[in-house]
């Protein structure tokens, strides 16, 4: 289990590298092609869509040929769009968004079958601990993404990306002889006895709602910070400071998760996302806004692991397959990350930036007051 949980918290990483790569190349690529923010937003949001996209097909390509058959492909996939993404730098915004949406795509297969894979390999009372650690090495990656961003620029990206994708089909290769785990069986009664199941519709609105925080926090933040005449390796350093404590937090949130349950974590995420919010809405010094950011990591940050330890357990009680549950919960986190930036960047054009983090944070309220009705007489331990 060790080695396998090494493999794929590598390749984790190495996907969401990719995905926040592009933070403090936001404000370069808007000056270059001549982008709002309602144009920034959708070049972030091209990789969420690729993924909405992605979700279900993903899914179920690790649930009927196996989990290691859907990593192979992900990172095969994943490896050529970081090639096109390094030879399409110099031509426009809508082949770089192009680019970024076969990105999303690869992404599906990947996280679907990878979380699969350990999952079902893993035993119960442990599932919140592995899928927190794997989920670590995401957020250690998508610390170092702008880092990398940062470095790509000066470097070159043409260069980076291609780095990146040798590395990619390196992983796959490791990947293709590790141990397999076998198909799981699918059916559309599974499939709907789930979506039945309001805990495992809560489940994926924990993984769709902070998606739309962050790419909101994605668009705005790296845009208000080069207003304020911060350079790019100033806001990849904020962004890698924001996720260097959900690191270590998440392998620390699925082992509490496992004891005591996870209405309790959510719950105290939901509340901190909603002060962060608030904040970051009246909030204007860029002194004050990388703080917050680094604040929205931890609050934001901490409602993935819970979330999607509920979703993979309601799985498992609805007989839903894990690799089908995680590429909808791929589709859920896809809709969220394409929802963020794109209308979140439109509602700032129109109303301002504080508009999107007032309904970010009534919506962490609303979810906030949702988990005492949903859960009703359910013990928190069963959630």
């Amino acid at each position: 289990m060790g080695r396998l949980l090494t493999l794929v918290s590598a390749i984790i990483f190495v996907d969401a590298l990719l995905f926040t790569a592009l933070t403090p190349l936001v404000p370069m690529y808007a000056d270059e092609f001549d982008l709002s923010k309602a144009g920034a937003g959708l070049l972030v949001g091209a990789y969420g869509a690729g993924a909405l996209l992605g979700g279900i097909p993903g899914g179920l390509a690790a649930s009927r040929f196996g989990p290691k058959r859907a990593v192979v492909a992900g990172l095969l996939l994943l490896a050529v769009a970081s090639f096109a993404f390094a030879a399409a730098n110099d031509a426009n915004a809508l082949t770089l968004g192009g680019a970024r949406f076969v990105q999303g795509i690869a992404s599906t297969a990947t996280w679907a079958g990878a979380l699969a894979w350990i999952s079902v390999t893993a035993p119960s009372s442990r599932r919140g601990e592995v899928i927190g650690t794997a989920f670590g090495a995401a957020i250690f990656g998508a610390v170092l993404g702008p880092a990398f961003g940062g470095l790509a620029e000066l470097a070159g990206i043409e260069l980076a990306f291609t780095i990146v994708g040798v590395l990619t089909l390196g992983f796959a290769g490791l990947a293709s002889f590790a141990r397999s785990a076998k198909p799981e069986p699918t059916s559309l009664a599974g499939l709907r006895r789930a979506f039945r199941d309001r805990r495992f519709v809560g489940g994926l609105w924990l993984n769709m709602l902070p998606a739309m925080l962050f790419g909101l926090l994605i668009v705005l933040t790296p845009l208000a910070l080069d207003d304020a005449g911060w350079g790019t390796f100033a806001i990849a350093a904020v962004f890698f400071a924001s996720g260097l404590v959900e690191v270590v937090l998440n392998p620390m949130l699925g082992r509490f998760s496992d004891r005591v349950g996870r209405l309790l974590p959510i719950r105290a995420a939901l509340a901190a996302s909603v002060v962060v919010a608030l904040a970051l809405a009246v909030s204007s010094r860029a002194a004050v806004v990388a703080v917050l950011v680094c604040a929205a990591g931890i609050s934001f940050g901490s409602l993935y692991t819970p979330g999607m330890s509920l979703t993979s357990h309601r799985a498992e009680t609805a007989g839903l397959a894990q690799g089908l549950a995680f590429g909808v919960m791929n589709t859920a986190w896809a809709l969220g990350e394409v929802i963020g930036p794109s209308v979140g960047g439109t509602l700032a054009d129109s109303a301002g930036d504080a508009a999107p983090y007032l309904v970010g944070a009534c919506l962490c309220g609303l979810t906030l007051a949702a988990t005492y009705r949903v859960a009703g007489r359910v013990q928190p331990r069963e959630a």
